[in-house]
Parts: C-alpha cells; sequence; structure tokens
C-alpha cells in the first residue's frame, strides 16, 4: 500500500473518531432525559428524578439584577453563589412566559413569609420588562433575583425546564431539587418536609457537610 494511501486512510478514521470528552456531556444528558421521559410515561413523579448535584456545593455563579425590579421600593439586587452562604435558601428558577411558574406562585409567596429561610429567583431566559409585568402583577417572594437571560447559570445548576426549585443550605450546599411546579399537594407532601428537614440540622447546613 502507498504512503499516499495509508496516509489518507488515517485522515479519514481521524475524522470518523470523536472524542470521548466532547461526547460525555451529551450521553449523560441524554440518559437524564430518558429517564425524566419514562418516569413521565409511567405516570411517575418526575420531581422525584436524581440530580447529580443533591449533596454538593452549589454552583459558582454570578448573576445581575432584572433592571428596575423593586420590592418595597428598592432595587432587587441580583444573585450569586455567596449570597446563599448563612441563610437557608430556596432558591426558584422561574419566567414570566411559564404557565405553570403562576400556578405555584401563591406557594413561593407563602415561604417568603418564612424568617428562617430567604426566597431567591433565577429569572430564566426572560426580557426585563416581562419580568417585572410577571413579579408586578402576582407579587414578589423574592429577595433577591439573579437575571440569567442567556441560560447559562441554570445550565451549570442542572435545570430541566421552569419551574425548578432548590433547597440550599447555609453552608451552599444543594439538599433537594423539586422539578417542576409545586403543588398544594406537593408542598405538603414532598417539598415542605424536606425543606424542615434542613432547616432542623444547623450543624449540618452551617458546615456544608
Amino acid at each position: 500500500m502507498s504512503a499516499e494511501n495509508t496516509t489518507g486512510e488515517s485522515g479519514q478514521a481521524r475524522k470518523r473518531r470523536l472524542p470521548v470528552a466532547a461526547l460525555l456531556p451529551l450521553v449523560v444528558f441524554s440518559a437524564l432525559a430518558v429517564l425524566f421521559l419514562v418516569q413521565l410515561l409511567d405516570g411517575g413523579d418526575t420531581s422525584e428524578v436524581p440530580s447529580a448535584l443533591i449533596g454538593k456545593p452549589a454552583p459558582e455563579f454570578s448573576l445581575p439584577p432584572v433592571p428596575e425590579l423593586e420590592r418595597g421600593g428598592d432595587q432587587v439586587a441580583g444573585l450569586s453563589r455567596a449570597d446563599l452562604l448563612g441563610h437557608v435558601s430556596v432558591v426558584n428558577v422561574f419566567a414570566s412566559w411559564c404557565v405553570p411558574c403562576r400556578q405555584e406562585h401563591p406557594l413561593l409567596e407563602r415561604l417568603a413569609g418564612d424568617d428562617r429561610l430567604q426566597v431567591v429567583g433565577i429569572n430564566y431566559k426572560d426580557k426585563p420588562e416581562n419580568a417585572r409585568r410577571f413579579l408586578g402583577s402576582l407579587g414578589n417572594p423574592y429577595a433577591l433575583v439573579g437575571a440569567d437571560e442567556a441560560g447559562r447559570a441554570t445550565i451549570d445548576w442542572g435545570v430541566y425546564g421552569v419551574p425548578e426549585t432548590f433547597i440550599v443550605d447555609a453552608g451552599g450546599t444543594i439538599r433537594f431539587k423539586f422539578i417542576g411546579p409545586l403543588s398544594e399537594e406537593t408542598y405538603a407532601s414532598t417539598f415542605l418536609p424536606e425543606l424542615e428537614k434542613v432547616i432542623a440540622a444547623p450543624d449540618r447546613a452551617k458546615t456544608g457537610s
């Protein structure tokens, strides 16, 4: 076989070969998506799809505020990982165009009245004027709101779609993830018991262990 043929075949083989590292995120995402779909079709609780982030530190992120979004006459500040330290936090990913977000909103307002925790929001792929209108009409339960217009921060949080809600302890560790809109039933039977467990474990929350 000539050197030219050998070189040509080697070049074609290299083109056909994709690095495993480049395919790994796609494989992991596809596996989780299939698991989510199977549970949905089987009538299972999609909120119980496992997350690789449970028990892990919340990702590093820093999001700017939604421009001109006010609460009590003051500009609502943006959101970063540092803001999650020292408090038990309920982190809610929402958008004005998300119909289920409207359905769960009264439950978030109820949570905002609990002085043992802070409710904060990540506004996902939204226009500032729409986010302001959404919270202006329904009420603003969020002490802080980070604008994730590009959707990059939510990828780091492993978000499938909106709404999703996380419980983060005072050490900045993610303790629970709820996928989809909270309802009165899931709030009482699933979310609130998990939240109470985190609140009742101050030593673990402080150390993030």
